[in-house]
This record gives structure tokens, C-alpha cells and sequence, in this order.
């Protein structure tokens, strides 16, 4: 009988958002793919070192402990690679080394496998390869791109902690096209126009909604264990505030999802709450906020919608100096 993904959270991830490839991908880069394979041959016994998205892969596999025993895995992680098998067998091998309980890989040689998403029913691809994630997300699938190349884990705890933009990331870019083509007020206007309509789900809607799943074992093993200490907390993060709030909590709601935190910064700077909340990974469509918070916590930038556009992303540049808010 053919084992069944569709009850789990699956995560793609690419070796290059898990683990530090700067070394092999340099020789790449400087000598060409037949140095490469020569390379990773010779250090196939040498385990990679973590990557920007490790802490958060490995924190999210630790909750398949919240399963029934001999039961399926809650949260299935599946390696997506450039990689031709041989030349994989080193990241394989480090995963083992690591402890990671992954088990199942797509290697596909000089090609992007973010095709082979739908297959494995996957709410999230995570890479350091921009054209990959570009596609990915040009094609309809969620798919983020890991940001600098500091690794954080900054505790001991088996705690997980998530935070998401709205605009462009929870939810669709609607609200955030007004923004653009007429600015602050009529964003706020807009928003108290269609306080009741809810948007659009955006790209890492199901994302969140898998993590729910998660979140609701852990409030009925709490009931049955209250020694037992809740691991798993949700935030967003969004430039949104009054009156335009309302709109974002109505719209969680009628997607069927919720978060434990929210912050409505109205402008201020994400970095100096993302400092003190310590996510584990945070998610944005706009570099322009990614760029300071990823020094402080890991990043991935969503490349969905309008910010994301030619013409966007030189608004942004222009607006560096953060004169004009945004909504995301």
C-alpha cells in the first residue's frame, strides 16, 4: 500500500537552505562540476555545517513526538536538489550525521525539482537558490528563499517560534496593490471599505494552517499532561495597524487559521520586535525589511506580488530611508 503524505506537513528544502555549502559551492563556481564531484568525493565523509534554515528544520521535525506511537510522521521533511545522487550522497550523509530524521530526496541534476511539490503535497520549499524560488513561486507553489549566512539558535529549549508578514505572505497582495498605486490613506480606506471581506489566501496560508494542526495536539496533550510545556508559537508581523488590523484578524479567521502574537508596527522598524520575539524563521515578501531583521533572526523572503515586481522593488530602493509605510 502506497504511503500517504496528505495528512502530514511536508517542507522541501534544498541543501543549500539547510546546510552551509559556501566551500563547495565556491569550487563549483571557480573550477567548474568535475571539480565539484572530485571535491565532494573526497570530503563525503565531512559533515556539512548547519545553514540559516537547520534550527528550523530540526525543531519542526522534533514534533513528530507529539505522533502515536507506530503511527505516521506529523512533519515530513523531503530534500529537493540540484544535486545528481552521487554528488548527494555527502548532504545524505550529513543529515545522518546531524540526527535529522529525513529520509526521502529529489535529486535532480543542474534542474530545479520544485516541479515535484504537488507530489508530495508540500506547503513550503525553502532554498539559497533565487531562480529556484522565483519559479517556484512563478508557478504557483510556496516557496521562500533563506536569507544571509549567519545561523541562530539562540536557546537550549525545544521550542519553535514562527513569524509571518500578512500582505504577500499569509495573504494575497490585494491590499498591498492599493498601497502601491494610491498610497497610505486609501490603503486605510480600502481596508475599512472591506472590513468584512476577507482576502485572499496568500502563499503560505496552508503553511500556517499544517502548523495549526500541530498547535491543536499540543493544547490536547497539554489537557491530558498539564506538566506538559507548549512549544510551538505563531506571530505576524506586519506593518499594518489601525484601522487596517481588523481586516487581517478577520481574514485568519475565515481562512480557518489562527497565530498566538500579533504585532501591528504601523512603521516602526520589525527588526527591534523580531530582536526581542527570537523567531526561528520569519517570512516577508519585501527585501527592504528582510535585509536589517535578517542580522537579528533567520529570513526568508517570499518573492510573491506587487513588491515584488521590476517596478516595486525600484520603489522600494527609493524608499529606503522608510519615508513612506508600507503595508506588508
Amino acid at each position: 500500500m502506497a504511503v500517504s503524505l496528505d495528512d502530514c506537513l511536508v517542507i522541501g528544502v534544498a541543501s543549500s537552505a539547510l546546510f552551509d555549502l559556501k566551500e563547495s559551492h565556491d569550487v563549483f563556481v571557480e573550477q567548474g562540476e568535475e571539480e565539484y564531484r572530485k571535491f565532494q568525493e573526497e570530503h563525503l565523509d565531512d559533515p556539512l555545517s548547519p545553514g540559516v534554515a537547520f534550527s528550523f528544520i530540526k525543531r519542526l521535525l522534533s514534533l513528530n513526538d507529539l505522533g502515536d506511537d507506530g503511527g505516521s510522521s506529523l512533519v515530513e521533511v523531503i530534500v529537493l536538489s540540484h544535486n545528481d545522487p552521487d554528488t548527494g550522497l555527502r548532504v545524505m550523509r550529513s543529515i545522518q550525521h546531524h540526527g535529522l530524521a529525513i529520509t526521502r530526496a529529489v535529486f535532480r541534476q543542474g534542474r530545479s525539482p520544485h516541479k515535484f511539490m504537488p507530489a508530495f503535497n508540500m506547503s513550503l520549499f525553502l532554498s539559497g537558490n533565487d531562480d529556484d524560488v522565483r519559479q517556484a513561486v512563478a508557478d504557483g507553489h510556496p516557496a521562500g528563499l533563506v536569507l544571509g549566512e549567519t545561523v541562530f539558535d539562540s536557546d537550549d529549549t525545544d521550542d519553535l517560534r514562527i513569524a509571518f508578514d500578512f500582505d504577500g505572505v499569509l495573504g494575497s497582495d490585494e491590499s498591498e496593490r492599493v498601497m502601491q498605486e494610491s498610497g497610505l490613506a486609501d490603503f486605510h480606506s480600502n481596508e475599512v471599505d472591506k472590513v468584512q471581506v476577507p482576502l485572499m489566501p496568500g502563499p503560505l496560508r496552508d503553511l500556517l494552517a499544517g502548523v495549526n494542526r500541530i498547535q491543536r495536539l499540543e493544547v490536547q496533550r497539554r489537557l491530558e499532561d498539564p506538566t506538559y510545556r507548549i512549544r510551538v508559537h505563531v506571530a505576524i508581523v506586519t506593518a499594518r495597524n489601525a484601522p487596517s488590523h481588523e481586516r487581517a484578524v478577520r481574514s485568519l479567521k475565515s481562512w480557518g487559521v489562527t497565530v498566538n502574537d500579533a504585532f501591528f508596527l504601523g512603521g516602526v522598524s520589525k527588526v527591534k520586535v523580531l530582536e526581542i520575539l527570537k523567531p526561528h524563521i520569519f517570512f516577508d515578501d519585501q527585501t527592504k525589511h528582510l535585509l536589517p531583521a535578517s542580522t537579528v533572526a533567520p529570513c526568508v523572503h517570499v518573492p510573491f506580488g506587487v513588491t515584488n515586481t521590476g517596478i516595486s522593488r525600484q520603489q522600494q530602493s527609493v524608499n529606503e530611508d522608510g519615508a513612506v509605510e508600507v503595508c506588508s
